[in-house]
């Protein structure tokens, strides 16, 4: 088994053969050594040589019309919020910036009102991309410029003003985030959460793209390719107003390997087209698309095996610490593990990539400190008298039975047990491109039926497992013989003779498995409602729903746990 499976990881423009059985660490040491046989000047660069097969820009709709120059207004656009470390008192705000400012200044204008009243400058994060295309002698050049301001002493739940300006002239429309409820029992709420998100819109860069390169749109026969299923999910998203959004990885789809396109950018002069290789312009629309719900509400990612992008150190990861702001309070070294609480809610994001038996490419980079944090996290959060549920975040499947990745048996080895022995409520996963949810697992095995409309009692019952792949990007299939099941097409028996798991071994273990319960072909997000307890006297309850892109419910869930006496 290959380190990069086929179509698993992304291309950044090493021959086929040798990124195989290259780690991520590995890949961008290549990368390094590339440029370094292959460099390219500052002047080339902005000029576009004929070295290069594309020149520097953005490709966010935002800035259509706007001279990708250094004269030109400089506009901010693809704005994204996030919490601090601390939620109830920090938020970090994004976003992306049309031009290199140069010497000019971006600026954060904020305050507890409309009228605003305070000023930060902004940090500005520079991502300079170069892809090898062709024959290894032409680059893709992309080189983008995102703007970062954190604003900390703010007070709980309450709404923050903001607006984006910059010294030439630019101001958006003000905006407002809030911060999370501190730990307790303060009141109701509602947060939603996908996987597999990628594009409606290739992007316009480089020149000669053509609509199914670099989006969503590219499906099999039994999808209507005029339908925009993402936008779908973060419309129905954005109604529903989330206090916040958890997307568990395969984020924007900046290389749709797996598509079937050529491996090839140019060929011998000729424009670029039919691209299936890393385009970091891409990026630029996924900021555009999700900003309705993300400039309003904060994000957080998870990353996935498609968002290990080798040009950037460390671990893949470089791109994402330019583009995003997240809370920073995991193990070091591992940039998308964190936890933060809202209310009676604990949230965990993990790193499965660090941990897969399937797609291994950066499996083990921690060291085993990610492993090590999740324990303890979880231990700190489950002995908290002001927490009641407790609910972690990934991309790869500890349970699923599609037909495409299944389940994967280092996921499971990692961190199924503790899951187990601190009673976490849910989990919540991406990878596989359906929705599917399991009964309540103990030690591997169901320990009950929870039909939709059902109450799960996770201290007694057990973790239930949500993959929730069906953001946008093309569908996956179950097993053969395998039917869907979900509300008003409910199945007679609800067993997988035919499913597997990944073995240390990059092999796939053919397993008969009774736990799963719903699965729905199609897109699909969940909201997850919060209800807070009085102690002693009336539980704490949280629903989860599932939604297809429609805004239809085909799935709910309570699950219930007992608030103690003398917490609050």
């Amino acid at each position: 088994m290959p380190v990069n499976p086929a179509g698993e990881t992304v291309d950044t423009g090493i021959p086929a053969s040798a990124a195989a059985d290259m780690t991520m660490a590995e890949r961008f040491d290549w990368h390094q050594s590339f440029m370094r046989r292959h460099p390219v000047s500052r002047r080339n660069f902005l000029a576009g040589s004929a070295a290069t097969a594309a020149t520097l820009g953005v490709g966010n709709a935002a800035f259509a019309g706007r001279a990708y120059a250094k004269d030109a207004p400089l506009a901010a656009a693809g704005r994204h919020v996030s919490f601090g470390a601390d939620a109830a008192t920090q938020l970090r705000f994004s976003a992306q910036l049309s031009r290199n400012p140069g010497a000019d200044k971006v600026f954060l204008d904020h305050g507890p009102t409309p009228a605003l009243g305070a000023t930060d400058v902004a940090e500005v994060r520079n991502l300079i991309s170069h892809v090898p295309v062709a024959d290894g002698t032409a680059l893709l050049n992309a080189e983008q410029f995102y703007a970062h301001v954190s604003v900390n002493r703010l007070l709980p739940r309450i709404p923050h003003f903001y607006r984006w300006r910059t010294s030439d002239g630019f101001t958006s429309d003000i905006r407002s985030a809030a911060t999370a409820l501190p730990p307790g029992r303060l009141g109701r709420f509602t947060f939603t959460m996908m996987g597999d998100q990628g594009v409606d819109e290739t992007p316009s860069k480089p020149a000669g793209l053509v609509p199914g390169d670099y989006d969503d749109l590219y499906y099999k026969a039994d999808n209507d390719p005029s339908v925009k299923h993402a936008a779908n999910i973060v419309n129905q998203i954005a109604s529903r107003s989330p206090v916040f959004h958890v997307l568990a990885g395969d984020i924007a789809y900046a290389d749709p390997s797996g598509s079937g396109k050529p491996l090839t950018f140019v060929q011998k002069g000729d424009a670029p087209n039919g691209f299936d290789k890393y385009n970091p312009f891409v990026w630029d629309g996924y900021f555009a698309a999700i900003e309705k719900s993300a400039s309003r509400a904060p994000w957080l990612f998870a990353t996935g095996n498609h968002d290990m992008e080798a040009l950037y150190s460390p671990h893949g990861y470089g791109g994402h610490a330019a583009r995003l702001e997240q809370p920073h309070n995991g193990p070091k070294g591992c940039p998308s593990v964190y936890s933060f609480t809202y209310g009676n809610v604990a949230v965990l994001s993990l790193d499965a990539n660090d941990v897969s038996y399937e797609i291994t490419a950066n499996t083990g980079y921690s060291g085993g400190a990610q492993n090590s944090w999740t324990e303890g996290t979880l231990a700190r959060y489950r002995a908290d008298p002001h927490i009641d549920f407790i609910v972690c975040f990934f991309h790869h499947c500890a349970y699923s039975t599609t037909e495409s990745h299944a389940s994967d048996g280092g996921v499971r080895d990692a961190w199924t047990t503790l899951f187990d022995k601190y009673q976490v409520d849910v989990v919540l996963q991406g990878h596989n491109h359906v929705f599917e949810r399991t009964d309540p697992i103990r030690a591997g095995r169901p320990t009950r039926a929870a039909l939709d409309g059902s109450t799960v009692r996770p201290a007694t019952d057990g973790t239930v497992y949500y993959t929730v792949g069906g953001g946008g990007r093309p569908r996956y299939t179950f097993q053969d013989g395998e039917k869907d099941s979900y509300r008003g097409n409910v199945v007679g028996d609800n067993g997988v003779p035919n499913s597997y798991v990944w073995t240390p071994d990059g092999e796939k273990k053919t397993e008969s498995v009774e736990w799963s319960r719903v699965r729905f072909r199609n897109y699909s997000f969940i909201a997850l409602e919060v209800v807070p307890g009085i102690p002693g006297i009336i539980d704490s309850e949280m629903h989860v729903s599932a939604v297809d892109e429609y805004g239809r419910e085909f799935d709910r869930v309570t699950y219930k746990r007992p608030v103690p006496l003398g917490s609050s």
